[in-house]
């Protein structure tokens, strides 16, 4: 089967979570014998370099180069329009042309976009069988960004969530089936009654990559791992640093907390200038600094879909400490698999009891690791992929629709 797969950032070398889903679904997709082709963007000379590493795992990849100054720009242009800024941000002209020349060239069987920024590309193709892969409800995540920020910012992303939200129904009514990335997610989606077929899989986790370590832990180090550009995280951490860490260390004055994650911004990087706290920056590897903590907390209080930084802690045999939104998108059970906590006061209270007790967290370490091993991987979760695309394809066959195309169009 030729197979049109489309995602908003160019999915290799699999780092971050936009992403590592893309990637794994290109990949199993390939080893299964299809003809895939990717086409993507890329936002740096750097990550168009990094990105022709894919060439291994698909037969053919499109990429488009863009700059952020324009891509901004052609945000700040949507805001007076009823299109959602995103949209604005994840176009580009020359990945519309170069998606329009594939479909004139080549006779695709099945066209698969990850996110609904790309969707614009093929919103117009008709005769090919087209699955739409929201991932997370972006509408959702913006809506909440509203409460979190002053105004007029609160504003402008409310204004950007209710236009995303009635976008994310147009794009889901032009495809023939839709997915998401959790079951929370799922019943966002079926909650938008368009009619159109739908149905989830999760993310996974290599558990090979991410496996526990032979040397021993530190008895007082806790972490986070994240991207710290990423204003859900930013947001925990400062959260975290002002209410929990304090009750922490006047129980454990030693207890240290590493924040490990790329490009951390000038107010991130003044919480190393607090005692105890170490902000590492862009690292080669998390690994080290993931199993050589006690535990990881993932306090987010902005959260959709599932947090890969979950999944891989738990994977590594690091137990977790997770508020409750962040603990809605991990196929697990709260105090058998990871602590689940809301107020400082518990996530103090959680953290302790595993710093306090060892034999705890080797319990709450293998029982999360064998959890991920059966429910979040990858393998399994590819499974589920399979299952979708041959129902999204019987589907399709069955209504007899004569094959024909017309030129995408985009926003």
């Amino acid at each position: 089967m030729k197979i049109l797969y489309l995602c908003h950032r160019f999915p290799f070398p699999p780092k971050r979570g936009g992403k590592i889903r893309p990637f794994n679904m290109i990949r199993h997709l390939s080893a299964a014998g299809h003809e895939v082709t990717v086409a993507s963007l890329a936002r740096s000379p750097a990550e168009a370099e990094e990105g022709k590493g894919i060439a291994p795992y698909c037969a053919h990849y499109e990429m488009a180069e863009v700059a952020n100054p324009i891509q901004f720009a052609r945000m700040v242009a949507r805001v007076p329009t009823s299109v959602p800024s995103s949209m604005g941000f994840f176009y580009s002209a020359t990945l519309a042309r170069k998606v329009r020349e594939l479909l004139a060239r080549e006779s695709f069987d099945l066209i698969f976009v990850h996110c609904s920024s790309v969707a614009q590309y093929v919103t117009g193709v008709c005769g090919i069988p087209k699955i739409l892969d929201f991932g997370d409800m972006d509408s959702q995540k913006w809506l909440e960004y509203a409460r979190y920020k002053p105004f007029p910012l609160s504003a402008g992303y409310w204004l950007e969530g209710i236009k995303l939200e009635r976008e994310e129904r147009r794009l889901a009514s032009l495809f023939d089936l839709c997915t998401t990335t959790t079951r929370a997610e799922w019943e966002t989606l079926e909650g938008y009654g368009t009619g159109v077929a739908t149905d989830w899989f999760p993310n996974g986790v290599d558990g090979a990559y991410f496996a526990p370590a032979a040397e021993p832990f530190e008895a007082d180090t806790i972490s986070f791992v994240g991207r710290m550009d990423y204003y859900p995280n930013q947001e925990c951490m400062f959260e975290f640093c002002a209410k929990v860490l304090p009750l922490i260390r006047a129980r454990r004055s030693e207890t240290k907390l590493l924040i490990v994650g790329a490009d951390p911004t000038r107010a991130v990087r003044k919480l190393g200038d607090l005692p105890g706290v170490t902000v590492t920056g862009s690292v080669a590897d998390v690994r080290p600094y993931l199993l050589r903590s006690a535990l990881m907390v993932a306090p987010l209080n902005i959260a959709r879909g599932t947090q890969n930084k979950i999944l891989e802690a738990m994977a590594a045999g690091v137990p977790v400490v997770a508020s409750r939104v962040a603990a809605g998108g991990i196929d697990a059970v709260p105090n058998e698999h990871f602590l689940v906590a809301s107020k400082p006061e518990e996530y103090a209270q959680a953290v302790l009891w595993i710093l306090d007790h060892p034999e705890q967290r080797q319990r709450l370490g293998a029982a999360g690791r064998d959890r991920m091993l059966s429910n979040h991987a990858w393998h399994r979760s590819m499974q589920r992929l399979d299952h979708i695309i041959d129902r999204c394809l019987r589907t399709w066959r069955n209504s007899r629709r004569e094959p024909a195309y017309q030129a995408g169009t985009t926003t």
